[in-house]
């Protein structure tokens, strides 16, 4: 397997599909999972001659189960040694989810200075901020995020059968067709992982502000967003972050889910390639 060691000594296990010289996509997957949540894309976009990368962050999927550093700076950090280590160029950067707010910081501290960002792309993306504050009057309660950790450490392993099956996907919504396959593969990605790192991260995508991040990005950003997003609703997100992006364009689609990238992935890879081409 393929491994980057960062400068604080963490093992970052990734995938590296295609032609070397083919212009690079990276993929950031979600809360808990790991880089296999982007397999579809991934065989799409090779299969149309690109270069494909995506890495599991730490504590999840086959990287180290480290007890630190589980926040959008060390997440943004990782991907960019990633980034150093197969000298990637002119890169289209796409995060889902939590992945999302980790572009949004990667885009802001590293790919920008460095030069190395082409795009970037936010799917059912955390930003700019999730949880409820003076300043977010909108957002989600802490009670919200604290049931949560409250459900991974009573039973980590029956809390990822309930999400996936339930309002993630929207198989909990009338007349929907539960995806039995799906939900074993969510659950099997987050099992792979560190609860330890599973629990941290719920602070660092419902707790992680990243307005300035959004700010600053000024290459051309694709927000796509579920219009039934049950986890991070739409109006908390796509809707704000798109007033704050200097380059964005903004795709929503009624009725479909937070998992989106893998029920609709025959809609969402079209979208993908046309704003990559463009």
């Amino acid at each position: 397997m393929s491994f980057v060691t960062t400068k604080d000594g963490v093992e970052i296990f990734y995938k590296d599909w295609g032609p070397k010289e083919a212009q690079p996509i990276m993929f950031h997957h979600g809360w808990p999972l790991s880089a296999d949540d982007w397999d579809t894309q991934m065989l799409f976009f090779v299969a149309k001659g690109y270069r494909v990368v995506a890495h599991d962050r730490r504590g999840h999927g086959r990287s180290s189960q480290v007890s630190d550093g589980h926040d959008m700076d060390h997440y943004a950090a990782d991907a960019f040694a990633v980034v150093e280590a197969l000298d990637l160029q002119n890169v289209i950067h796409i995060g889902h989810s939590t992945g999302g707010g980790e572009v949004a910081r990667y885009v802001a501290k590293f790919g920008q200075p460095s030069g190395r960002v082409a795009k970037a792309v936010l799917v059912s993306a955390v930003p700019p901020l999730m949880v409820k504050t003076e300043a977010n009057p909108e957002g989600l309660p802490l009670e919200v995020f604290d049931g949560f950790r409250a459900a991974l450490a009573a039973n980590r392993a029956q809390f990822f059968l309930d999400v996936p099956a339930g309002p993630f996907y929207g198989f909990n919504r009338d007349g929907a067709t539960a995806l039995e396959g799906v939900i074993q593969n969510w659950w099997r990605q987050g099992m792979m992982g560190s609860a330890k790192a599973h629990y941290e991260g719920i602070r660092a995508f419902s707790e992680t502000d990243q307005t300035e991040d959004l700010k600053a990005i000024t290459v051309p950003t694709l927000v796509l967003h579920g219009e039934d997003d049950q986890i991070v609703p739409i109006a908390d997100a796509a809707l704000k972050s798109i007033e704050l992006l200097k380059n964005g364009t903004l795709k929503t689609y009624p009725g479909f889910s937070h998992g989106m990238l893998t029920l609709n992935a025959d809609v969402l890879n079209a979208d993908l390639l046309a704003f990559i081409e463009k």
